[in-house]
């Protein structure tokens, strides 16, 4: 089974174009699962493989604690494994056919209120050290929802401040198009001419964000910027970096956005990802309804 899982990878890598993450993820799942088979059912051969065996194991990994998320991205990788081998002739029939993903309880993602989001970034003094760059990453995070990944790969060659756009490469390496606002594109300029020039190194690339030993950003210190931040601004409620992406998403909804268009600009491959968003959206509706209205 690990020859067939090696192909299987090199296929996700060369025809599909998938990220090194999903690969290693993917893998991680798929030999994870050839072990066990291997250790407690003596079967080391896909065509060996059966649904209620996969069922056995799925059964196994949950009464060790797994949790539904994690079992659903183990179904996920056998699945396209199974299908993979099933369309190269490899096998008679797929054992993962009729093979259902679990139910996961959705949690509505957090997010601040437009004015939080003012709060957080109009307390950071640009005349400080550092505080230009700081100023500069936070509109930008919130202008275009970026993933903290993105942010910090975001390089200045992919940022046209007069057509007010940039250039990312999300998941999948996948490449998409999004608008950044004034306000974000005034505080990167800014930044880039009175303070990232000080910042630069033989050796520094071309990359939006510098530390100031000329390195990019790591999406560590990009957490960890968020946070101080945050606490200099008084917050006591935990503010991450996804948690401006999420409030980007939720404003954009809530001030009349499509929502195909908000899917497009956050990257998401299926539409079912952006739809949390009309949930968060209705939810501050209820809340708004039962603090102002009369009779609720």
């Amino acid at each position: 089974m690990e020859q067939e899982i090696d192909a299987f990878i090199r296929f996700l890598a060369i025809e599909r174009g998938l990220s090194d993450n999903y690969q290693l993820s993917t893998r991680r799942s798929l030999t994870e699962f050839a072990s066990w088979c291997s250790a407690a059912r003596q079967i080391t051969e896909p065509r060996a493989v059966t649904q209620p065996l996969i069922s056995d194991y799925l059964a196994h990994r949950k009464r060790g604690g797994l949790a539904a998320s994690s079992i659903k991205l183990i179904v996920v990788a056998l699945k396209i494994f199974f299908r993979y081998l099933a369309g190269q002739g490899g096998l008679e029939r797929d054992p993962t056919e009729t093979l259902t993903l679990p139910r996961i309880e959705r949690y509505l993602p957090e997010t601040l209120n437009e004015l939080q989001v003012e709060q957080l970034i109009e307390s950071i003094e640009v005349s400080q050290p550092l505080g230009l760059r700081d100023r500069a990453l936070l509109e930008l995070l919130y202008a275009s929802g970026l993933r903290i990944s993105e942010l910090a790969n975001a390089r200045l060659e992919n940022l046209d401040v007069e057509e007010r756009i940039i250039r990312v490469t999300g998941k999948g390496n996948k490449t998409r198009l999004i608008p950044v606002g004034r306000k974000a594109c005034a505080a990167i300029s800014a930044y880039v001419e009175n303070e990232r020039a000080k910042f630069v190194k033989r050796r520094t690339g071309s990359e939006i964000f510098l530390s100031v030993r000329g390195t990019k950003l790591t999406t560590v210190r990009i957490w960890q910027i968020v946070k101080k931040r945050a606490r200099v601004a008084g917050f006591e409620t935990n503010i991450y970096p996804h948690l401006l992406r999420h409030s980007f998403a939720t404003h954009l909804l809530s001030n009349g956005a499509d929502l195909r268009i908000i899917q497009e600009m956050l990257g998401h491959a299926d539409i079912s990802t952006t739809q949390v968003y009309t949930h968060v959206d209705q939810q501050r509706l209820k809340a708004v309804h039962r603090k102002f209205h009369p009779r609720a």
